[in-house]
C-alpha cells in the first residue's frame, strides 16, 4: 500500500523541521559567542570536580573554573567594571592555582580561591540572567543562557560549602567530615533540586541556613525563569510546521 503524496510530503517536511532545530541546537553548542559553550564548560569542569584527586586536582578544577567563569561573564556581555573586577580575581585564583599545583600545597591556601571562586560564579548567572532577560525573543540562546545560570547558581553554593569547611572548627558533615569538592557538589545539587537524599547533611550553622536558601533560590529559579521560558520557547521550525 502506497503512502499518498501529502502524507510523505508532510512526513518529509516534519523530519526535515526536526533536523534544523537540532542543527540550529548544535550550532549555537559550538559557537563561541553561545551559552552553548558555556555549558559545555560547566559539564567539563563538574566532571573534573568529582573525577580528579590528589593534591592537583583542586588546582586543574581551578583553572576549569577560570575558564567558565570568563567565558559566562564574556558570553552575557558582563559591564566593563565587572569583566575589570573579575580578571583581577580570576588572576588572583590562577596565580595561587599555580603555586599550589607545583608545591602541592594542601587545603587551606586554596580556601581563599574556593571564596573567590563561589563569588565569581556568584556573579556570572546574575550577569547572564540580565542578559536573557533583555533579549526581543525566547530562542536557544535563551534556554542554554538559563539553564547555564541554574547550574552556575548551584556550583556557587558548592564552592561556598567546602571553604566553610576547611574554615570551620567543626566538620560541616558532621560525622561525614568536611566534604571533599566531589561531596560538596553532589549535595549541593541534591538540594538545589530538593532532591534531598539525606546522606550528606550540615551538622551546624552557617551550613544548614545555607542549605534552606539555596533550596528556595533553586526551586524560585525553576518556576519562574525557567518555566517561563519552557513556555514561551517555541524553535521556528516548530513554528513553520505548525503553520503550514
Amino acid at each position: 500500500m502506497s503512502t499518498p503524496p501529502d502524507q510523505s510530503a508532510r512526513s518529509a517536511g516534519s523530519e526535515q523541521a526536526s533536523a534544523t532545530v537540532r542543527r540550529r541546537f548544535l550550532a549555537h553548542m559550538r559557537a563561541a559567542d553561545s551559552y552553548g559553550l558555556v555549558l559545555i564548560f560547566i559539564i567539563v569542569s563538574y566532571a573534573l570536580a568529582v573525577s580528579l584527586h590528589g593534591t592537583w586536582a583542586s588546582s586543574v578544577v581551578l583553572f576549569a573554573q577560570i575558564v567558565t567563569v570568563w567565558f559566562a561573564l564574556r558570553t552575557s556581555n558582563a559591564r566593563r567594571r565587572v569583566l575589570m573586577i573579575a580578571g583581577g580575581l580570576l588572576l588572583v585564583s590562577g596565580v595561587v592555582g599555580v603555586i599550589a599545583l607545583f608545591t602541592g600545597t594542601e587545603h587551606h591556601p586554596l580556601t581563599l580561591v574556593f571564596v573567590i571562586s563561589c563569588l565569581l560564579y556568584t556573579i556570572a548567572p546574575i550577569s547572564i540572567v540580565r542578559h536573557i532577560a533583555f533579549r526581543q525573543a525566547v530562542d536557544e540562546e535563551t534556554m542554554l543562557g538559563a539553564i547555564c545560570a541554574y547550574l552556575l547558581i548551584g556550583m556557587a553554593f558548592a564552592f561556598l560549602y567546602f571553604a566553610i569547611g576547611q574554615l570551620q572548627s567543626a566538620p560541616f558533615f558532621g560525622a561525614n567530615g568536611d566534604g571533599t569538592i566531589s561531596q560538596d557538589l553532589f549535595f549541593t545539587f541534591t538540594t538545589l533540586s530538593t532532591t534531598g537524599y539525606g546522606n550528606l547533611v550540615p551538622a551546624g550553622q552557617p551550613g544548614q541556613s545555607l542549605a534552606v536558601s539555596e533550596m528556595i533560590l533553586g526551586q524560585l529559579f525553576l518556576i519562574t525563569a525557567v518555566g517561563k521560558i519552557v513556555t514561551a520557547w517555541r524553535p521556528r521550525a516548530w513554528k513553520s510546521d505548525e503553520n503550514p
